[in-house]
């Protein structure tokens, strides 16, 4: 079991590593002088077993099937919740009676480390069998307070977490397994959440996910044929043309995008190119907290309401295509109305086809009245 560690990081945090009782790490990122010793005292429990990789040849893609999830705990009550600190006969997954951001690996991750000479199979097809899932997942909570959200966490917890993000990013990028690393939020139940406490996930994946990988043949396409990068051609577009933008800072830029598949969907990106959120400078993550807060109220204020959202942070692979692809957030909402959501339907479902109710330059137009 790994001992006590503490690592300086950027915006004057300190991250301190400590081992949990099952002989999982928490990372505790703090800003400021502050003790971090609380011993995880539950009992130890057996972790879950590796789950699986089979290899869809229909469409050439990996599906990880973990069926050990099925047990995971489902919107507890607040006095229940596992992502609140340790406190009276609650022992949660944080030992210690507060924190400032923490990042945990996952009770039970889709993805786990392998063996040591685990390998991706090269050019699977039909008669492939399955492997161990590796990969890695994790959980970072935002704050230790139950209620709110992220866009309502003060500026300075903001950056906090942005170095949490960047930081996990760098090391998870060092396993030898590790082909891609996915930072992302599931905002409402709406969207399937499982907690209610204001948290994302980290999933590093041992493999290139589908999504990513179009992505990274349409910027290898646009190369070719015009010498520059395809985010920086999208991000000129917006600029020009002006009537999709919501908001923007000297490092950052947030968009509906031209062909939003969702009725609500918000693109911020930075202006320079970053290949990964380990890449982004200080003082370009210095900037990120405050466009991320007015993106995220307005989307709030759009109907007076919390909106159900996906916020995926969209990177370069860890290996491919660093010098084409550039980090970006995006915000998905299915709410299209107050009461009415989008459901992802027959022609989006089974043919991955969108077909959008609603035009980018009204919801961009909507979002830009909000007053905060």
């Amino acid at each position: 079991m790994p001992a006590k560690s503490t690592t300086p990081l950027s915006a004057g945090v300190i991250r301190t590593d400590l081992p949990m009782a099952d002989g999982r790490t928490i990372r505790y990122y703090d800003i400021g002088t502050v003790d971090r010793t609380a011993a995880d005292q539950r009992p130890i429990e057996a972790q879950p077993g590796i789950g699986e990789l089979r290899f869809d040849p229909l469409v050439n893609e990996w599906v990880a099937v973990a069926s050990h999830r099925q047990g995971r705990v489902f919107l507890p009550p607040k006095e229940l919740c596992p992502l609140c600190p340790t406190r009276g006969d609650l022992a949660s997954e944080i030992p210690d009676s507060s924190y400032q951001v923490v990042v945990f690996d996952n009770r039970s991750p889709s993805f786990t480390e392998p063996s040591a000479d685990w390998a991706l199979t090269e050019h699977p097809d039909l008669f492939t069998p399955d492997i161990d899932a590796a990969g890695k997942c994790e959980v970072i909570c935002y704050t230790d307070q139950h209620e709110g959200s992220f866009g309502e966490l003060p500026l300075s917890q903001i950056r906090m977490v942005m170095e949490a993000w960047r930081d996990r990013t760098r090391e998870i990028s060092q396993l030898p397994y590790i082909s891609y690393v996915f930072p992302f939020e599931n905002r409402g139940e709406e969207v399937g959440v499982t907690l209610n406490h204001p948290h994302g996930q980290v999933y590093a994946y041992p493999f290139i996910p589908p999504r990513a990988t179009k992505m990274m043949e349409a910027a290898v396409l646009h190369h070719a044929k015009t010498g520059r990068t395809l985010m920086e051609d999208v991000i000129a577009r917006e600029v020009k043309d002006e009537v999709r933008i919501i908001a923007q800072n000297n490092h950052w830029i947030a968009f509906v995008p031209y062909a939003a598949r969702y009725p609500f969907e918000i693109h911020v990106a930075p202006k320079a190119h970053f290949a990964d959120l380990a890449e982004i400078s200080d003082e370009v993550a210095d900037a990120f907290p405050s466009i991320a807060k007015e993106v995220l109220l307005r989307l709030d204020g759009v109907f007076g309401e919390s909106m159900a959202y996906i916020a995926a942070w969209h990177q370069a692979p860890v290996r491919e295509g660093r010098d084409l692809m550039r980090v970006h957030w995006q915000i998905t909402s299915v709410r299209r109305a107050p009461g009415k959501l989008k459901y992802l339907a027959g022609s989006e479902s089974a043919m991955g086809a969108f077909i959008m109710d609603l035009e980018p330059e009204q919801s961009a137009a909507q979002m830009r009245a909000v007053q905060l």
